[in-house]
């Protein structure tokens, strides 16, 4: 604990080396920022076990994690300057904007290359663009791609520092940079037709009837009987919960957890929802728009619960919100809510909602899933 406290000590002595302004911080272009990475898991196998999970390929939690530390090298990359030994910057997650695979499986004895870049940037905040390559056959081929959002705080991560601003250099960078200036009003545009805050459309609404209509018991001819259609779950009935108390051994400079360690856990949650759903071994599709809301302390309880929220043919789509309980005050915190596209071997029950607040989720699911299937 004495190595924590003295950490943060010497990291407030950096104050003086931020920048007052972003024009005062020189340009970037983005090959200054690009980094490549090896995971030796083919040449080194004593690495292998860590990442080795029971069917025989990698966790992809573990890949999870990896991708949140490369998103935070990337930023501190873009934004070292020469004369200064230290950073003054805390570099943390914001969001992971998205994940697609494009191979179901990854293999556990052949080495991974991780290849990565700023791809945009505002004025406290970068976007990175991670891609994810395994060997075979002497080349190497993607297996998935990957989108973050990182933020720069001051030295203490108590309030917004600014960051070298990026000048795409070819036709192509340019094109890179508009799609993220399109990601961030994409961005903006899905949380302000939020379903917490707006009414769904007219077309979700007549869905929703649907689905009422369609589990009604026609014998009573009464609103409240309802029945459930062949071949399909209620969503009450298609939960998981975990539990995680936070150690000192899962956290950042900041005496909080990494990023990337709860992403691991949710998706470890998200995963099992999914395979005691599907009754099959689910595969990770996509991972799209995880919030991080508020840091989790060291000591806090994590209290993670799955839900399946959505499905069509053999896709699974799993929502995960996670939140913090402090015993001393007895409050609970939201802290994340992460998506998961999964996808069964066979084809899976149909998940229907009995309640308006079950609704919500099935057309926050449904939406999710079609930005997804957009995508890949």
């Amino acid at each position: 604990m004495r190595d924590h406290v003295q950490a943060m000590q010497e990291r407030k002595a950096l104050h003086t080396l931020l920048a007052k302004r972003q024009e005062d911080l020189p340009p970037r272009r983005m090959k200054d920022s690009y980094l490549e990475v090896i995971l030796p898991l083919g040449s080194q196998p004593e690495i292998r076990e860590k990442y080795l999970n029971v069917h025989n390929s990698v966790r992809f939690g573990r890949i999870l994690e990896d991708l949140d530390s490369l998103g935070v090298l990337i930023c501190y990359t873009h934004t070292k300057q020469e004369m200064q030994p230290r950073s003054p910057l805390s570099i943390v997650t914001a969001l992971v904007d998205k994940i697609n695979l494009c191979k179901k499986i990854i293999y556990p004895d052949c080495d991974i290359k991780f290849t990565g870049n700023v791809s945009w940037v505002g004025r406290t905040s970068m976007e990175v663009k991670m891609h994810m390559l395994q060997l075979h056959d002497g080349d190497y081929s993607p297996v998935l791609d990957a989108t973050f959002v990182m933020v720069a705080r001051d030295p203490e991560n108590k309030r917004p520092a600014f960051v070298n601003p990026l000048v795409p250099e070819t036709p192509e960078e340019e094109e890179i940079f508009k799609q993220g200036e399109l990601n961030k009003l994409k961005r903006i545009d899905f949380s302000t037709a939020s379903l917490l805050k707006m009414a769904p459309t007219a077309e979700e609404r007549n869905i929703i009837h649907d689905i009422f209509l369609n589990t009604l018991d026609t014998r009573t001819v009464s609103f409240r009987s309802r029945k459930l259609p062949p071949n399909s779950v209620w969503m009450e009935d298609a939960k998981l919960k975990g539990l995680q108390i936070c150690h000192p051994q899962e956290r950042n400079i900041f005496n909080r957890i990494f990023g990337g360690f709860l992403m691991r856990k949710a998706f470890e949650l998200a995963w099992a929802t999914a395979c005691s759903y599907g009754g099959s071994r689910p595969f990770i599709v996509s991972v799209d728009d995880i919030m991080f809301q508020r840091p989790v302390e060291v000591g806090s309880l994590l209290l993670l619960s799955g839900q399946v929220c959505y499905t069509e043919k053999n896709y699974i789509q799993v929502r995960v919100h996670s939140e913090v309980y402090d015993a001393d005050t007895r409050e609970h915190q939201t802290t994340n809510i992460f998506h998961f596209t999964f996808i069964s071997e066979n084809e899976v029950p149909r998940v229907v909602p009995k309640t308006y607040g079950e609704s919500m989720l099935y057309l926050d699911g449904k939406r999710h899933f079609a930005a997804t299937m957009k995508e890949i």
